[in-house]
Parts: C-alpha cells; sequence; structure tokens
C-alpha cells in the first residue's frame, strides 16, 4: 500500500491570497450617503455607530449586503433568475473583497397562522421524525404528525402491465395519513359567524344586503352575486328558502357564467375563509380588520383542543408523552426532556435535536415554546431565533450582517448576546453590527461611526477606528457612550390607580397590581418575564388605552410621512383654496401625477432576467407632479417643494404668516417632538429605519384621545444622545395630563420613571410575577433584582446590600 508523502508548503513569505483582508467601499451614495469611502477589516466584529436616519443602515445592508446578494443572485442560470426578486446594483464606485453575506435583521418572521417556533425553526421536523420512529403506537411516516398535512383517501381504476404489451385493469385504493386536525384544518381554533354581520336580511341583494367589505352591489362580488342564478337577486334574504340561503352561505365551487364570463362561484362563507382569515387578523387592513372581529368569533377547536393535530397523531406517544404535548413545553424543559431519551437506533438525530434546543436557551429563548405562533414573536425574538441556525452553522469566512442584535434584551442578556457574536467572529466570520447600545459597542474590534447629524445633514463617516478612539474622538457618539442618568430626587405623586386582578396571560402567575396613573411608569424584567403579557392581555384592550407596539408601518414606496400622517390633507386643502382647484391636484397619487412616471418620480425599466432598472423620470425630474399643478402656490412655494423640507422647517412655515394652517401645523410639532425634524415630508416610508418609523407611529397614535399611553420600547433604534428628547417627550405627556406606562430596558428611561414594576424573577415559568414595585431610587438602594443591579451600576451607585435569591 503506498503512501503520498506531503511537503510543508508553507513559507515565510506570505501568500497572495491572504492579502485580501479587508472589504473596501469606495464611493457609495445609496440614500444619504454622501459619497463615502471605508475600509472594513475581515475576519474581525465592526459596529457600525450614528444617530438614527445617519445612513448605518444604507451603508450595511444597502451597499454591502444587497451587492453580495446581488452577486450571489447573478451566479444562478439566467432561467433561475426569472424567479428570484430582482436587486439593483447599488449605487457605490468600487466594491471590493466582499464575501457572501447573510443578514439577520428585525423583520418579523411573517403572519402565516400556520407557521410556529417549531416550524420556522428544524425542531419541529426533527420532532416528526423522532415519533415516526419510536412512537407508540406507531401510525406512519412524519408527515403522519404534521398539523399541516391532511389525511388523503382515493379510489379508482388503476392501469398494470403484465409481460410483454399486456395490461390490467384492477381497482386499488391510496390512503395516506396526514397530521392535521380535519375539523379545524390544522389550525387550532374553528371559527363561527354572526350572519347578521354578514348581510341584512331585510334588503334584497339588489338593494346592497351584503355588507361585507368589497361585496358592494357595483363590484365584481357583488355582480357575481347577483347574476349567478340560484336565488332571486330581487327578493329580501328573509325570505329565501332553505336551499337557497345554504347556496348563498355555503355552496361548494361550482363553475358557472355571470355577463359572458365564465368564473367559479363558491358562498360566502368559504370565500370569507379563503380571503380574509387564511392570514393573521393583525396583518389585515383595519376595515377588514374591524369586519373579521364584528362578524367572526374564534374559539378553540373542541376536536383536538387547540393542538392541531388529529386523533391519531395524538394517540401516538413516546414516554407518555404525544408530540403536541412536547411541542407546548417550554424549550428548556423540552430539552431535559430529549436528553433523558436513550435510543442508539436516532442517536445522531437525538445529539442535533439536543443542539438545536440548547441554542434556544444559550440565546436567551429557552421561555418560549414550539407550538407558538411565529407572528406573535417581537423584532428581537425574532431576529434570535433566526440566529440559531447560525450557530451550529460550519461556515466559515461568510459575512453576518445583524441590525441591533441587542433589541428587546434586559442589561442581563446582553453578555450573553456579545458572546455570541465574538463567537462567530472567532470562527474566522466577518461580523457587521448596526447598535446604539454602549455595552453591545464596547466588543468591537472597529467602529465605523456615520453623521454627524440625521438625514440630509448625515450621511458622512465621522469616525473609523478603535473603542477608545471613538470615545476621545469628539463625535456625537463618543461624547454620549460614557453617558449615565441619575435617579431622579423627586417623583410625581399619582392621581389614581389602574388595577389588574389575576391576570394569567402566557405565563403570568395569577398577577394582582396597581399601576398608578397620571406618573410615568416603566415596566422591566429580562426578556420573556411576562412584561408585553400584563400589557397586552390585562391594559392594552380598556377604554382611553392607546398602545404603540413594535408592529411594522404597512406602506409602500408611494406612502410618506406626509402621507401616513395625515398632514397632506389640511395641505391638499389650503392649495386648492388658494388657487380655486380641486385637492386632488394635489396629490401624486391621483389627478395631478406626472403622466409619464403615475407620480412615482422613478421610472422603473424590467430587463427580462436582468436587475430592474430605475431611473429619475425626465418629464417631472423626480418631482412626481405634472407641470402645470407645480404653478400653483401657496405662501410662494408649490406642492413639490412642500414635500421637499425636512419637518422642523415645514413646522415653521405653516405656522405662521400667510402660510399658516394650523391643523398641519399640530401634526407637524407632534413630529418633531418625537425627534424626527430632519425627516422630509416627501420620504418613502420604505426608507425609513426601524426607529423612524415606530417614532412616526407614536407621533400619529399622540393624536388620538386617551388618557393612558402604552409604550413598547421607545428607544429601540435611538442614538444615545436621542434619549434624552424622547425622555422630554415622555415628561411633556406626564404633565399635560397623561398617563404613560413604558415597557423598556434602557437604563436612562428606568432611572426616569416615578414608578417601577419588575417581573421575573426569570423568563417563562421562571418569570410571570411582580418581584419589584417601588420609585427607581428604592430599586437601586435594594438591588433586589436583577434589574435593580443593572440600574444601580448604570446610575454608578455604590455597592449595597447583596441581591437576594
Amino acid at each position: 500500500m503506498s503512501m503520498a508523502t506531503r511537503t510543508d508548503t508553507r513559507s515565510s513569505a506570505p501568500h497572495i491570497a491572504d492579502s485580501h483582508d479587508l472589504i473596501r467601499v469606495h464611493g457609495a451614495r445609496v440614500n444619504n450617503l454622501k459619497d463615502i469611502s471605508v475600509e472594513i477589516p475581515k475576519r474581525r466584529l465592526t459596529v457600525f455607530t450614528g444617530v438614527s436616519g445617519s445612513g448605518k443602515s444604507s451603508l450595511v445592508f444597502g451597499t454591502i449586503a444587497a451587492e453580495s446578494q446581488r452577486m450571489i443572485n447573478e451566479t444562478y442560470s439566467a432561467f433561475v433568475q426569472g424567479f428570484m426578486p430582482t436587486l439593483a446594483r447599488p449605487e457605490v464606485d468600487v466594491l471590493e473583497g466582499l464575501t457572501t453575506a447573510i443578514i439577520v435583521d428585525q423583520e418579523r418572521m411573517g403572519s402565516n397562522p400556520r407557521s410556529t417556533v417549531g416550524t420556522a425553526t428544524d425542531a419541529n421536523a426533527m420532532l416528526r421524525i423522532l415519533f415516526s420512529r419510536l412512537g407508540q403506537p406507531h401510525i406512519g411516516s412524519p408527515n403522519a404528525y404534521s398539523f399541516n398535512v391532511p389525511s388523503v383517501k382515493a379510489s379508482g381504476a388503476i392501469t398494470v402491465e403484465r409481460g410483454a404489451g399486456k395490461t390490467k385493469t384492477e381497482r386499488a385504493t391510496f390512503t395516506r395519513l396526514g397530521g392535521m386536525c380535519p375539523r379545524c384544518e390544522g389550525m387550532g381554533a374553528v371559527t363561527d359567524f354572526d350572519l347578521s354581520a354578514l348581510y341584512d336580511d331585510g334588503l334584497s341583494l339588489n338593494e346592497g344586503a351584503l355588507t361585507i367589505p368589497g361585496y358592494s352591489t357595483d363590484g365584481w362580488y357583488g355582480r357575481i352575486y347577483r347574476g349567478c342564478g340560484f336565488f332571486d337577486p330581487d327578493k329580501p334574504i328573509r325570505k329565501y328558502t332553505r336551499k337557497e340561503l345554504h347556496d348563498l352561505l355555503y355552496k361548494e365551487p361550482t363553475k358557472i357564467k355571470v355577463e359572458g364570463i365564465n368564473l367559479t362561484y363558491e358562498g360566502l362563507i368559504p370565500k370569507i375563509q379563503k380571503s380574509m382569515l387564511s392570514k393573521d387578523v393583525d396583518a389585515l387592513q383595519p376595515h377588514i380588520r374591524a369586519f373579521v372581529e364584528r362578524a367572526v368569533t374564534f374559539s378553540t377547536c373542541p376536536e383536538c383542543d387547540g393542538t392541531r393535530l388529529g386523533k391519531e397523531a395524538r394517540s401516538s406517544k413516546i414516554k407518555g408523552k404525544n408530540i403536541a404535548d412536547v411541542c407546548s413545553m417550554q424549550i428548556s424543559d423540552l430539552a431535559v426532556w430529549v436528553r433523558s431519551l436513550d435510543e442508539p437506533s436516532v442517536a445522531p438525530l437525538l445529539t442535533g435535536l439536543q443542539h438545536l434546543l440548547d441554542s434556544f436557551a444559550e440565546i436567551g429563548l429557552g421561555y418560549l415554546s414550539l407550538d407558538r405562533p411565529a407572528g406573535t414573536l417581537s423584532g428581537g425574538e425574532a431576529q434570535r431565533t433566526k440566529m440559531i441556525r447560525h450557530l451550529g452553522s460550519s461556515l466559515t469566512d461568510v459575512t453576518y450582517v445583524f441590525d441591533e442584535p441587542t433589541i428587546g434584551l434586559h442589561p442581563h442578556d446582553i453578555a450573553r448576546m456579545n458572546d455570541l457574536l465574538l463567537q462567530l467572529r472567532d470562527k474566522g466570520n466577518t461580523v457587521l453590527v448596526v447598535e446604539h447600545k454602549p455595552e453591545a459597542i464596547a466588543i468591537a474590534d472597529h467602529v465605523v461611526d456615520l453623521g454627524p447629524r440625521a438625514g440630509t445633514e448625515g450621511g458622512e463617516v465621522v469616525f473609523e477606528g478603535t473603542v477608545e478612539g471613538l470615545r476621545a474622538s469628539g463625535t456625537l457618539t463618543g461624547r454620549h457612550l460614557d453617558d449615565r442618568a441619575s435617579v431622579k430626587p423627586s417623583v410625581r405623586t399619582p392621581s389614581g390607580v389602574l388595577e389588574v386582578r389575576g391576570a394569567g396571560t402566557h405565563n403570568l402567575q395569577d398577577v394582582d397590581v396597581d399601576i398608578p396613573l397620571g406618573v410615568l411608569v416603566v415596566l422591566t424584567g429580562v426578556a420573556g418575564s411576562g412584561k408585553s403579557s400584563l400589557i397586552d392581555g390585562s391594559v392594552s384592550g380598556r377604554d382611553g388605552v392607546v398602545s404603540v407596539d413594535q408592529g411594522a408601518i404597512k406602506g409602500s414606496r408611494r406612502s410618506n410621512p406626509a402621507t401616513y400622517t395625515g398632514l397632506l390633507d389640511p395641505i391638499r386643502k389650503a392649495f386648492a383654496k388658494n388657487n380655486g382647484v380641486k385637492p386632488a391636484l394635489f396629490s401624486a397619487n391621483s389627478e395631478g401625477a406626472c403622466p409619464a412616471c403615475n407620480g412615482a418620480g422613478v421610472i422603473y425599466t424590467d430587463l427580462g432576467v436582468m436587475a430592474t432598472v430605475e431611473s429619475t423620470c425626465e418629464d417631472c425630474e423626480g418631482r412626481r407632479f405634472q407641470a402645470e399643478v407645480l404653478e400653483y402656490t401657496f405662501g410662494g412655494r408649490s406642492i413639490a417643494d412642500v414635500l421637499a423640507m425636512p419637518v422642523a422647517e415645514a413646522e415653521e412655515f405653516f405656522g405662521a404668516g400667510e402660510a399658516r394652517i394650523p391643523a398641519a401645523h399640530k401634526i407637524l410639532q407632534r413630529l418633531a417632538d418625537v425627534g424626527l425634524g430632519y425627516v422630509t415630508l416627501g420620504q418613502p416610508l420604505t426608507t425609513l429605519s426601524g426607529g423612524e418609523r415606530q417614532r412616526l407611529k407614536l407621533a400619529t397614535r399622540m393624536a388620538e384621545k386617551g388618557g393612558v399611553y402604552v409604550l413598547d420600547e421607545p428607544t429601540t433604534g435611538l442614538h444615545l444622545a436621542d434619549v434624552e428628547q424622547l425622555l422630554g417627550l415622555l415628561d411633556r405627556l406626564v404633565d399635560s395630563g397623561k398617563s404613560v406606562i413604558v415597557i423598556e430596558h434602557h437604563q436612562a428611561v428606568m432611572a426616569h420613571a416615578d414608578w417601577i414594576i419588575d417581573l421575573g424573577p426569570g423568563a417563562g415559568h421562571d418569570g410571570g410575577r411582580i418581584v419589584f414595585e417601588g420609585t427607581p431610587a428604592d430599586l437601586v438602594t435594594t438591588r433586589s433584582t436583577l434589574t435593580g443591579e443593572h440600574l444601580a451600576a448604570y446610575v454608578g451607585a455604590r455597592p449595597g446590600p447583596s441581591r437576594t435569591p
């Protein structure tokens, strides 16, 4: 047997392949970036800092990650590219040294009601294989345990080949067992319809009996139901026979011809179930959501008891537990259960499942259960769930891009997140992190600070170097890096209390608490301790409570701050009145739109399988309006000039003089109050950062009449320098007679509170209890909880008594 000889190829001279140790960006001009150039070291952890809107995301996501993804897509055949999203090349002169980019952002994990934490990761797939091998009684393949696979039965004639050219027809029956509960179709809930919300039974269809959104008499659906021929459209619905009413409400899909067009008719209820109830209710448009909440009652499926599974899947067990039982367990408990299984035949599967479940605990999500709907996860939880698949990855030399990975994390959990980021770096990967928290900035090998301000006043690199260099640099971030808040010397006196009794939502353990009114109350506690459960389950639904959560703003490229806040309405009316024309002329989505680009300001050229090219419209020069419309002015400015104004300038313009519009000025004041003075009125919503969108939502909701405001982590995406402005806004709200309840992890907000309610002591079933109620000063003095320890360290208090367990 010959043996290959191996010579040592290493020499003292460095190999040319090792010289590519930088990602070089030259002349980046995406969004507000001002022709900037940076060099980012590979296989290091680089943190990008700067105020919200300074251009961090434009550089990291819009330039580096976008170009990496575009170049990977171009390696596929033209045929495959035709099925992929088309990505335009970012506006940049040179991009060198790119590696494959893996983006872990804050996007919610989708609102498909069939998606759970288990299906979004590989945990459910592994458990299904495990039960198909070890479950007793044995019922079939892994599909027999999936609530997304229905059982199928079929019978009929099949042709069997017998020898050369001989065939025989035989009758055969085919059965495939799926795990879906047939009653609720794997949703875990059944729906009951209030028929009086679907139609007015005193009217006929021709008189407009249907009261479902989109089903008006003149609309397409209305014409289908009136012309189907199954019932008389002139007869009031209360006079229908039983068969006619069944055809209107429940008829199976049937081919018909209406007005010469072939189409499929279906009863109202299956139609609504497919078009409205197949989506997450919270993701529906507001008027449709209001209809669904009015017309449909959701209740736990009586057949599967909410487990989504058929009786066969529920009957198969391992150690006395079926797959629904293990999916409902807290993940940290499930990891212990999996370790107790000792079966050599599935040893590799058990090892993989253990590693996956341990990763959940490692990343601080051990308090979740696998049956938790994916749409109910917060932005931070969704981001950490996506991180799990990368922790055990054997890939190296890739670029991981994170968007504020510490969002939603208690100061206690941030150290754990830092360790995970360093683990990824130490495996030989490049880690790029957009971040505001000083604790996360501190671990950086390299820092890129953008600024000096936001919007048009930002987009420049104001510092590149080490964390120590940033501290001494004198930039806005450098100056605020060591900021520490002090506990307020005196707190406000409550005007009353909001009583919560016996709260048991999710992991809350029969909580009784009095939330003070007329003051600034901060709810704290580690991630998963029950803060959101307390607010969502016991506070948000009450009269007079205005809740501003972290849900994404719905809006297309045509939406902007002026349209979203309703600011454009009074401005359009003022322009119309001043010039004696219709308000619709001053809308880029209506009569005033430039005909060449339909009011978009840009023209998209589709080049088939190549990237879609976006070019500024030559007719309107990107101003979105017809030339005649721009001749109409108000206060000496055209509508395009107004939309190009930053909020601060517009506030001044509409606040006094001949251009004074009180209704517009009030909205602009709220936008300035939340720190959006630099955003232009016509900036597309799609270009706003996550923090900017939440503050835009806050400014809009502040107009609603309500005595209690509930804010869910309003410091998300806020620079250290902007937190002070947010605290000023919260103070103004309280001083105007409102009650403000804030769910928050930022110590500066905790220190500024009048009253703190701390939940814990841990997450999941280790939390759900009130562990402290009182003033920040008391919490710092006693240090009786994890939050107390971290707050005391933040405000620089001297060590007090040790924490009681």
